[in-house]
């Protein structure tokens, strides 16, 4: 199954885990099969409309995705890496 990396401002729906295995064919799917196990993950990295927040990047096997990759085909092997932007001042 693929697996989701956590960054750590993101576990709180994980409760604190740091990787995830889910089945999906896609990181859409990855990321619904996570929500239905970990209400509110999902809201972390999708905006309301769907897409994905700005503040957030993707990475797949440590490339990095465009915005746009939610319906990118994933392997059983694959890592989906979530980096969460923090900004400060």
């Amino acid at each position: 199954m693929p697996r989701l990396v956590i960054p750590p401002p993101f576990r709180g729906p994980t409760r604190g885990e740091a990787t995830i295995e889910v089945a999906g064919a896609t990181v859409r799917a990855c990321l619904d099969a996570a929500e239905a196990h970990f209400p509110g993950f999902r809201a972390q990295v999708l905006t309301p409309a769907g897409g994905v927040h700005g503040f957030v990047r993707l990475f797949l096997n440590g490339a990095s995705l465009p915005a746009a990759c939610l319906d990118q085909s994933l392997e059983q092997k694959d890592e989906v890496t979530f980096l969460a932007a923090i900004a400060g001042g």
